[in-house]
């Protein structure tokens, strides 16, 4: 049966995208951090991993986003999972009696006006689902935890309050990792890191390549090298597969405009 890693404890966002992705009888590997994703993948222990690569209020993960630069796996899937953040407690805790809030960070951030107006004392965490796990394990009748519907099942606890974030456009995509990418299908996203030459318009032609034939761009971050200051990789999103004709002809002739280029992957487009 097909494993697969994901951050974070059972619950959290990150394995619901596991299960949306691949259905619901797949077996999961939770992982303290996100490196422990990537080298799960990368040792083989797992078929496959899924990471948040960003949220549609907070923008960019940043960090896997760096471990996609030092790391050789490919993304072959992306999934989009929306955000529903639940106040959940342990079963027969009341809203009276809840004097702190424990999640992470991001969740916290997300509903901050629905806790300003209660006047928690808020307590960060590294998970969201391992905040559910917090208040259960220490069987505190006086705290409450932000996380999804499936952390509150799991770990047998009540939901006070549903869909409690500021936003409720509030969604994450996932990108699934694995040694190899996926093959055509008529409907893809192609993901590529490449440094541009340090030439007067050297951004601009690099980009025009696309444009020439007509490619869609989704998606264009900047991330500092972190080898050299003021230096920076451009990570770039667009529609079509690596080896589609178009595709791989402006791949080609990007590399006249970079230090150089790396393709992460082609997959087909979630829905």
């Amino acid at each position: 049966m097909t494993t697969v890693a994901f951050q974070g404890e059972r619950g959290a966002y990150s394995e619901c995208a596991v299960h949306q992705f691949f259905g619901s009888k797949v077996q999961v590997k939770p992982c303290r951090d996100f490196r422990d994703v990537f080298e799960s993948v990368k040792r083989e222990e797992v078929a496959a991993g899924v990471v948040p690569v960003e949220n549609s209020l907070e923008g960019s993960i940043n960090q896997n986003y760096d471990l996609f630069f030092s790391y050789e796996l490919k993304v072959c899937g992306e999934v989009i999972v929306r955000v529903e953040h639940c106040l959940i407690v342990n079963p027969g805790t009341s809203k009276g009696q809840i004097k702190s809030v424990y999640s992470h960070p991001q969740a916290l951030a997300q509903c901050r006006r629905y806790l300003e107006k209660a006047k928690w004392e808020i307590i960060p965490t590294y998970d969201t689902a391992g905040s559910v796990k917090i208040i259960k394990e220490q069987k505190l009748t006086n705290a409450a935890a932000i996380a999804s519907e499936r952390a509150a099942e799991l770990y047998g606890m009540q939901i006070l309050a549903r869909d409690i974030a500021d936003n409720k456009e509030n969604y994450t995509r996932f990108f699934v990792l694995s040694k190899e990418d996926s093959s055509p299908t008529g409907k893809d996203k192609t993901s590529i890191i490449f440094s541009a030459k340090h030439e007067p318009g050297s951004l601009y032609s690099a980009l025009g390549e696309f444009a020439k034939r007509n490619i869609n761009l989704t998606r264009i971050e900047s991330r500092p090298t972190k080898k050299t200051a003021w230096e920076y990789n451009f990570y770039l999103d667009f529609e079509g597969h690596r080896t589609d004709p178009k595709c791989a002809e402006a791949l080609k002739t990007l590399e006249k405009y970079a230090i150089f280029v790396k393709v992460l992957g082609s997959y087909p487009k979630a829905a």
